[in-house]
C-alpha cells in the first residue's frame, strides 16, 4: 500500500470489482487509504481481490450483487455502513454486454444490459445518496466512447451508455454542491472484456488511438481515485474521456 494516502478514513463502494477496471480501482483506493466494498457476481475473482488487498495492507471486503436488483443494492449499502459507519465514494462500474444488430437483439438481454448499465446508476442513487449525502461524498459513473458514436451490434450497450452521461450530469445538478457526480467516457482498455477482440483488431484500434497503444486499468483506476479526491472537488457534472485520443480522431 502506498504511504500518500489521501483517502484515508473514507469508504468505498466499487461495483463490477472482480476484473479489469473495476478490480484496479479497488485497489488505487484501498491503497490510497479507503475501506473498499467490492461486489460482483463473479464470487471468487471477488473474494480473491478482496484477500489480496487485505494481505497488501488494506481495508476490504467482498459482497456478491446483482447491480440490477434494488434487495441487492440495500444489502451491500447495509453492510457497508454497518462496517464502516459511513459512504464517500460510489464507483458504478459495472457492465454487461451482448453483440447483435438491433433487429435481432432479444428483448430480455435489451433489458438485462439496460439494467445493469444503466439502473445500476439508479439504484444506487436510491441506496446510497442518503449516505453520500451525509458524506459530502462523490459518485463516479464509467461510461464509455460508446456514448459518443455509434457501433454496430451495440444498440443496448450504446444507448445505456449514452444514458448514464446524461443521468451523470442530471445527478450533479441535482445533488451538489453536497455531492459530486461525475462519468469516466472509457475508450479501448485490455480487460477482459477484449478477449473475444482479435490481436488484429486491437492492433487496429490501437493504430486508431493518439496514445499509440491500448491503456491499462490501471490508468482508468487513477483517474477514478482523483475523481474521489479533494484534488476534484470543483469537477462535478463531467464526462472525462479517458481514451488515450481515440474519440478525437472520430469527428
Amino acid at each position: 500500500m502506498q504511504a500518500a494516502r489521501r483517502l484515508a478514513g473514507k469508504t468505498a463502494i466499487v461495483t463490477g470489482a472482480a476484473g479489469g477496471i473495476g478490480a484496479a480501482t479497488a485497489r488505487r483506493l484501498a491503497a490510497e487509504g479507503a475501506n473498499v466494498a467490492a461486489c460482483d457476481v463473479q464470487d471468487e475473482l471477488g473474494e480473491r481481490l478482496a484477500a489480496d488487498i487485505v494481505s497488501e495492507g488494506g481495508s476490504a471486503f467482498y459482497r456478491h450483487c446483482d447491480v440490477a436488483l434494488l434487495a441487492d443494492w440495500q444489502a451491500l449499502a447495509g453492510e457497508t455502513i454497518g462496517r464502516h459507519g459511513r459512504l464517500d465514494i460510489v464507483h458504478n462500474n459495472a457492465y454487461t454486454i451482448e453483440r447483435a444488430p438491433a433487429h435481432e437483439l432479444d428483448e430480455a438481454s435489451w433489458d438485462r444490459q439496460i439494467a445493469v448499465c444503466l439502473k445500476q446508476v439508479f439504484l444506487s442513487v436510491k441506496t446510497c445518496m442518503p449516505h453520500l449525502l451525509d458524506a459530502g461524498g462523490v459518485m463516479i459513473n464509467t461510461s464509455s466512447v460508446h456514448a459518443l458514436l455509434g457501433f454496430p451490434q451495440h444498440a443496448a450497450y450504446d444507448a445505456s451508455k449514452g444514458a448514464v452521461s446524461a443521468l451523470t450530469r442530471q445527478l450533479a445538478a441535482e445533488y451538489g454542491p453536497r455531492v459530486r457526480v461525475n462519468a469516466i467516457i472509457v475508450g479501448g482498455v485490455l480487460t477482459p472484456a477484449w478477449a473475444h477482440v482479435s490481436r488484429e483488431e486491437q492492433d487496429e484500434f490501437a493504430r486508431q488511438t493518439p496514445a499509440g497503444r491500448l491503456g491499462r486499468p490501471e490508468e482508468i483506476a487513477a483517474v477514478v481515485c482523483f475523481l474521489a479526491t479533494d484534488d476534484a472537488t470543483f469537477v462535478t457534472g463531467a464526462n472525462v474521456v479517458v481514451d488515450g485520443g481515440w474519440s478525437i480522431t472520430k469527428g
